[in-house]
């Protein structure tokens, strides 16, 4: 019943945007338009929803719910060329990351928040809430590696095969390697942010398996960047005693400051034992970090030609878990489990989280 209901709402909706039509004015009064959009006529069709949605939950319905489905608002991580689907009356919101709308002629989408009609081929403006309106199907497909979508009404989401960021970052969250930011969207995982000095520093502590150690250091650093007696000092402070990291000078370790590919994947090979902060030349890095197994050549031109985000961090730290340690036959991950970082039914679960393949 619920199925057939939703099939039928696009009806209630081309009534309702007849009379926004001819009740929003024109170009000449856009606020007009805007004010209508996000009053009268969002209200209308989201009590047209609600009271179909609830007459058919008390009649009983049984049908099947579309693969998705959400009276208020819900929230989804998707991946690159993943599609949201929407069919009249739902609507999506872009809250990081980047996406295109598509959708056939005659159809139509609003752009709610800005009070227009935006063109199939538009890309999304973040926090804008966009409306299919009537006789619509709008395709919604991500154009960036990852990306938050909230959505309302029924969306279906068709999956690309692009490399799944998002997983990897779940898989390090079982594995407590990766925790995440106060973002309030997103899981907290700000893939699509580029990370700082300082969240880079952390990661390589935990790929180390030292965080409680780093978290029980006690003293004090030349920096006078890092908050004295903050967790922030912690980390640094114990980094820069065992010889990790130098800081950006002899009294500022920048941990605000934006880190690179190359900076990052040289973290890595220090954490595995490949390198030390002897080493500052980081020319070769990438070469290294491949005849280590670290990088495939793949990875490696995807570094190179990518802007470093968040995204990219979690995946050099993902699939270095699975690479040897020097003149071992040990990974790096099974360096962590010995440690006690993450037990072998963790390893287990998270890596059957990620189904997509290496670059």
């Amino acid at each position: 019943m619920r199925k057939k209901l939703l099939i039928m709402l696009p009806v209630c909706v081309l009534m309702l945007a007849a009379g926004w039509a001819m009740a929003a004015g024109d170009a000449a009064d856009p606020l007009t338009t805007l004010s209508y959009l996000t009053g009268a006529f969002k209200e209308a069709v989201d009590q047209r929803v609600d009271q179909r949605l609830n007459e058919a939950d008390l009649s009983g319905g049984s049908g099947a719910a579309p693969a998705a489905s959400a009276l208020s608002w819900a929230e989804t991580r998707l991946k690159g060329a993943d599609d949201a689907v929407c069919t009249t009356g739902s609507s999506v919101m872009l809250l990081a990351g980047g996406a295109y709308v598509s959708y056939p002629a005659p159809g139509t989408v609003v752009d709610v928040t800005a009070g227009t009609v935006v063109p199939s081929g538009t890309a999304l403006a973040v926090n804008h809430r966009y409306l299919a309106a009537e006789d619509t199907i709008a395709h919604f497909v991500i154009t960036s590696k990852t990306a938050v979508l909230d959505y309302q009404g029924s969306v279906e989401f068709a999956y690309s095969g692009a490399e799944d960021y998002n997983a990897m970052a779940a898989a390090l969250k079982q594995l407590h390697l990766f925790k995440g930011t106060l973002t309030g969207f997103g899981q907290g995982f700000d893939l699509e942010a580029a990370p700082t000095r300082l969240q880079a520093l952390i990661m390589f502590i935990r790929v180390l398996g030292e965080e409680q150690q780093a978290l029980s250091w006690t003293g004090t650093t030349p920096f006078t960047d890092v908050a004295r007696g903050s967790e922030a000092e912690k980390y640094v402070g114990y980094a820069y005693e065992r010889g990790y990291t130098n800081g950006y000078s002899a009294t500022e370790f920048r941990p605000a400051g934006a880190v690179n590919a190359s900076q990052y994947t040289e973290f890595v090979l220090r954490a595995m034992g490949y390198s030390s902060a002897a080493n500052t030349n980081l020319a070769d890095v990438f070469d290294r970090a491949m005849n280590a197994g670290v990088l495939t050549a793949g990875e490696t031109a995807m570094l190179q030609r990518d802007r470093f985000l968040r995204s990219e961090l979690v995946y050099i730290s993902y699939y270095a878990l699975e690479a040897l340690l020097p003149n071992s036959s040990r990974t790096l991950g099974g360096q962590l489990m010995d440690a006690g970082v993450f037990t072998a039914w963790e390893w287990e679960t998270a890596r059957a989280l990620v189904p997509s393949w290496r670059l």
